[in-house]
Order: structure tokens, then sequence, then C-alpha cells
């Protein structure tokens, strides 16, 4: 908006100018007596650039172009003035002639008389194209080199009006040429803080709220200086705040870039008056000293705002951390007064930022803690810096409501310079701590519950023993008593005594299987097992030969597959396994043929997505076993079938592999199909991986 106002305000400057030549008001031209009036293409060239900065400020592309010509045709227009001031003369030339001739009296412009000055075709020319270079779409150098501009332009506005206010006609007239009227030092002026105005406007990024009077100001009072102070090095130090303004800015170029404005008026300022005698090289060294140390105080400045800017990306990234971490983080001095308070904490505590930074940290722990901490602070003060390190510790916390919670805390320290600052990182761990005490509490129930199960398991297997041990001696008894009644009163007793003293024989008979049984389990389960690497081929083909007798009986016939690979394990236990299995698998076959077969499988797996390693089998033909009796198998003392024979079994056979592959940390299951057969399959070390897995 303020560039737009500025190129109004330019244009109706340009409008009025050309009317008073137009209808002759020789005060409106000569508003100072004794002043040079505007020139006629001056006042052109301030309608052209005053319509262009109107122009320029709007977004539509014809706006743009059109702007684009305006600007060009008052840069071509100053452009022609400069030409003809260095190869022609500083007098009022073609242009002035012709366009007094088009828009003015000829007596008039004869008395009033005026031409464009040189300063004022310099500016107006290198204004315009600036202004014409950089349309508002490009960013960048482009903005740079139009902000550069619009300084000097400024100062130089602002110098030729005070030479008006001084009576210094050398400010605003270089050498001998025409001088600028002191309309055209207000509308440059304008001009300038136009192109100040829309070089910040295109980039707020860069511009850091700096008025356009300060630095222009600078450069007016640089410029006075330099032109009533011969000497360059006290004079050149006044431009030293023009580029300590450019920490204003957000551009690291902006030193350099008001370096470069302060270059250009202290040459200026030099050229401006005549200088002769033996003092010329000792000024122009004196100014080209002056242009060496603004340089070198921009590089400081521009040295330090880059140092500035890491800081405060720093600073951000920092505050962002702890304004997003989980953690509550507290900064305190070493008096543990409370300088940095996150979200975090205010959470964690129930203390706002506001109320919490500048108190004691006592407020947020149980006093159990103060006289710890200030002992800790008090130690690391004491400390070299070398040997202090951070401290990790659960803690305590104290809540606005006045609840106490646990917390983990690590607190460290760092130095900068003298001042010390102390950091605490909290975490709320009373989810934590709940999670760990109902842990203990299970754990202590399950060690309870382990304790009492192996006492049970041990009691069972001593009650077992001492049980089957004990009853074996009356059972004999009975055995042998029957036999004798059989031998001693066989023909006194008639056929039904004799049947049932037969059947007390048989069942007493059975009896002591079911003991021996029973404590064989026992044994099973206290013995130790004695593990070593075994030939599993060896011991199959061993139990194959033991039961020849037994398998050619029933015509049995047990095939091995090549080849069952060695394992560690109780050799003798899993002697026992495969023979109970084999002997199942033969006894309870109903084929005129048997057929059983013995086998090895790296890995196992089936329909229901069991799988495992290392699978020893034992397959049949048999009759099978339906699904709902493949538990109740391994019952002890649980058969499917029941004969009154007594050579028929217990029931037991499977109980002892299943607790004899427990005992090797392995498995045991089965498949089978009735009418078809079951397979045995079990593993020794490696229980089945997944019973639900896809393989």
């Amino acid at each position: 908006m303020t560039a737009l106002t500025l190129g109004v305000l330019i244009l109706l400057l340009g409008l009025t100018m050309l009317a008073a030549w137009v209808w002759q008001f020789e005060a409106i031209l000569l508003l100072v007596p004794g002043s040079p009036a505007m020139a006629i293409n001056t006042a052109i060239c301030f309608c052209l650039t005053g319509a262009g900065l109107v122009f320029s400020v709007h977004t539509g592309g014809s706006a743009r172009l059109i702007a684009f010509l305006l600007f060009s045709l008052a840069a071509a227009m100053s452009g022609v003035r400069l030409i003809e001031l260095t190869f022609v003369g500083r007098q009022p030339q073609i242009i002035e002639h012709f366009l007094a001739a088009i828009v003015a009296d000829q007596a008039f412009f004869a008395r009033v008389g005026g031409g464009m000055a040189l300063n004022t075709a310099v500016i107006l020319f290198f204004s315009n194209l600036s202004l014409a270079l950089t349309p508002p779409e490009q960013r960048g150098k482009a903005r740079i080199f139009e902000e550069l501009v619009g300084y000097v332009v400024s100062g130089l506005g602002i110098a030729a009006l005070a030479g008006y206010a001084l009576h210094a006609e050398h400010i605003y007239r270089w050498g001998n040429n025409i001088g600028m009227a002191v309309q055209t030092a207000g509308g440059v002026l304008m001009l300038g803080s136009a192109m100040l105005v829309r070089s910040w406007w295109l980039q707020p990024a860069h511009y850091g709220g700096m008025p356009v009077w300060l630095p222009a100001t600078i450069c007016l009072v640089g410029l006075l200086v330099d032109l009533y102070t011969p000497l360059g090095v006290a004079n050149g130090m006044i431009y030293v705040p023009l580029i300590l303004t450019s920490l204003w800015f957000s551009s690291r170029t902006a030193p350099f870039n008001l370096a470069f404005v302060c270059s250009i008026l202290i040459l200026l300022g030099f050229l401006a008056i005549d200088r002769h005698g033996g003092t010329y090289g000792y000024e122009a060294m004196n100014r080209a000293i002056t242009v060496a140390m603004l340089w070198l105080v921009a590089g400081f400045v521009f040295s330090f705002q880059r140092k500035s800017d890491s800081l405060d990306a720093e600073r951000i990234r920092f505050d962002a951390v702890t304004r997003n971490t989980p953690n509550a983080i507290i900064a305190l001095d070493p008096k543990g007064t409370i300088s940095l308070f996150n979200p975090a904490a205010e959470r964690m505590f129930g203390y706002s930022a506001a109320e919490a930074i500048g108190q004691s940290v006592h407020m947020l722990l149980p006093e159990v803690y103060h006289a710890g901490l200030d002992t800790y602070f008090q130690q690391y003060l004491r400390a070299s810096e070398e040997h202090a390190a951070g401290t990790t510790s659960s803690i305590s916390g104290l809540r606005r409501n006045g609840d106490t919670f646990p917390l983990d805390v690590s607190l460290s320290a760092f130095r900068t310079g003298p001042i010390v600052t102390f950091v605490a990182i909290l975490r709320d761990i009373s989810l934590r701590v709940a999670q760990e005490t109902q842990l203990r509490t299970m754990v202590g129930q399950l060690q309870a519950y382990t304790a009492d199960l192996e006492r049970s398991n041990t009691d069972l297997d001593e009650f077992a023993y001492i049980a089957s041990h004990d009853l074996k001696e009356p059972l004999r008894g009975m055995h042998n008593h029957s036999r004798f009644l059989l031998e001693d009163y066989e023909k006194v007793l008639d056929e039904d005594g004799v049947r049932r003293l037969n059947r007390i024989v048989r069942l007493s008979q059975r009896m002591e299987k079911l003991v021996n049984d029973l404590l064989y389990f026992s044994r099973i389960g206290r013995q130790q097992l004695a593990i070593k690497r075994t030939d599993v081929h060896a011991i199959v083909k061993d139990v194959v030969a033991t039961m020849d007798l037994y398998l050619e009986e029933r015509q049995a016939t047990v095939l091995i597959e090549e080849p069952l690979p060695e394992v560690v394990c109780d050799a003798l236990r899993l002697t026992e396994v495969y023979r109970n299995l084999i002997t199942n698998a033969v006894k309870y076959n109903d084929k005129m043929q048997p057929v059983v077969t013995i086998g090895h499988v790296e890995r196992f797996a089936d329909a229901q997505g069991r799988s495992a390693r290392d699978v020893y089998f034992v397959r049949d033909n048999g009759k099978g076993i339906p699904l709902e009796f493949h538990e109740d198998i391994f019952r002890i003392f649980k058969r499917l079938e029941k004969t009154q024979d007594s050579d028929d079994g217990t029931g037991a056979g499977l109980t002892f592999v299943r607790k004899i592959i427990g005992r090797h940390e392995g498995d045991v299951w089965l498949e089978s199909e009735v009418g078809r057969g079951t397979t045995f399959y079990f593993t020794l070390g490696h229980t089945r991986e997944s019973q639900h897995a896809a393989t």
C-alpha cells in the first residue's frame, strides 16, 4: 500500500510540473528563488516512473507489462540525457527543446530555462533500469539490486534537500553541471523510498521492521559530513551506523549491500567538490581507507549474523524438542531456582510455566529429597568440570494437588563461562512401577505354585514308589496261598471253587503287573537320565531283534527307513519307547500281516498347521484310533480294548512313552485314520514349534 501511495505522489508531482510548464506557472517551477527549475523531460520521467510503480504493485500480467514499458521509457529518456551531458554539454539539448516546442511557450522556456541535471539523469536512469529489470516475480539478487539503488537514491534525495536548506549548492549540483531542482530532490526522495518499500513488500522475510527514514537519514548525515570534512577517515565513521542497521534484516548479504551503498556515497561526496593541490592524493587515500574499514565492519556484522542465525536455529530446535518431548524438562540454577519448565512438566506436576519459573525446585519434590538435591548442587560446584558427571536415579515427585508419584530423573549440568545450569529430565514411571509390582507378585505366586507342584510331584512319586513296593508283599502272599490251596485241596474243592481260586491267581498276577508298572512309572520321574549321543538306528534294530519271536508269531513285518540320525538321549529309555510303540502297533492290528514302518523326517507339517523339526515316527497299518481317544490312550492303565487274557498288558505302555519323551523335553502326538492305521510322532529335545501356524 505504501509503494502504491508513493507511486501516486510521484505521478502527481510529474503532472503538476508539466501543468506548470503548459500554463506558465513560474512560481511553481521556481519554488526557491535562484534555484533551477525542474526540466520538462524530468517531469515526464516522474510521470512515467510514478505510473509504472502504480502498475507494478498489481498481479495481473498486463499490468506488469505496462509497468515494464513505462520504466523502460523513463530509463531511455534519462539515458539519452546522460549521453548528451557526456558528449555534448550541460546546456539544454535536443530532448528539452523538442519537448518545450510541444508543451511550453518558447519565450517562457527561454526565460525560465532548465534542463535535466547530471545527478538527476543518473538517478532516474539507474532507478528506472532497476525497476524495469526486477519484476515482482523475481527474487534473490534482483531484489538486492533494487534495494541497494533505493538506499542510494533516498540518500541523494535527502542530501539535495539538505543542500537547499543549508544553502550548500555543491550538494545538489555536481561540479559545473546544472543543479537539481528542489522539486526534483523531493521526487528523488519519494522514488528511493518507493523502491525500498517495494523491495521489502516483495521480500518480507528479509525485512526486519527497519523504518525507511533511519537508513536514509544516516545516508544524509554521512554525505553532509563527507562534504564538509576534507579528511576521509573521521567522516567515514558516520556510515558505520548505516551498516549496523543490517542487523534488523534477515538477509545475510544486507551488511555488504549497505557497505556498497556507503562506498557509493563516499565516492559521490569526494567527486562532488573540485579538489586541487597536494591534498588530493592524501584525501583520496583517506577515503579509500574509510571504504576498506566499512567493508571490514560489514564482514564483522556478517559473521555476527551468521553466528546469531546458527544460535537462533539451535534455539528453535531446542524449543521444539522441549515442547514436544513426552518427558518433563526442568532447568535450574545452583540455588535450585527453576528457569525452564516445558509443557510436559506442566502436565506432570500441575503447575503452569509462569507459576513454576522463578520458584524453588523443592516445590516439586517431597521434603525427604530436599537435602540430597542441595548436596548434589554443592558437590558439583566444588568438583572440576571434567569430574562432574550426570546422575540418574528413581525418586518421588510431588504434584500440585499433594499427590506423590514415582519418577525416573536424569540430572546433569553444563557450564557457560561462570554460569552453571542444571537440567533435569523426568519421566513418570507410575505405570511401570505398578506393572513391576504386579509382576513381582505374579512371579512370587508362580514360584510358590512351582514349589508346591514340585513338592506334590515328589510326594506323589514317593507315594507311588512306597505304595507299589509295600503292595507287592501282600500280593505275593495272596498269589502263593491261592496256589497252595489249589495244589493241596484241588480234589476236595468242587469245580466252582477251583475256578474261583484260579481266578484269584490270575487277578493277583495282574495286580502285581499293575504295581510293577506303577513302580516303573515312578522311577521314570525320579531317576536321572543317562544322556549321551545315541545311534537310533542301532537301537531300533536291537529292539526288532529282541522281538523277533513275537513278530514271527504275529506274522508282522518291521520296516526301517534309512537313515535314522543320531540323537543325544538316554538310550535305555529310548529303547523302551520303541518297544512299546512297536508292541502296540502289532498287538492292536486287525490285518493278517501287520506292517510297522519306522522312520525320521527333518521337517514335519500337517494340514492343521502343526510343524516341528527332527521328528521320529512309528507307523502301522492297523485298525486306527478314533480322534476322540487320541488323549485317553496316554492315560495310565487306560485301554481301549479289554480282554481276559492275563498277558494282555496293563495299558501303561503309552503313558511310559509320554513320560520318557517328556523327560527328554520332547513331545509325542499321533495321526490316525480308522481302518487304515496310526502313526505316532515324537521329538527329542524339541517341542512342536507351532500348533496353529502355517508352514
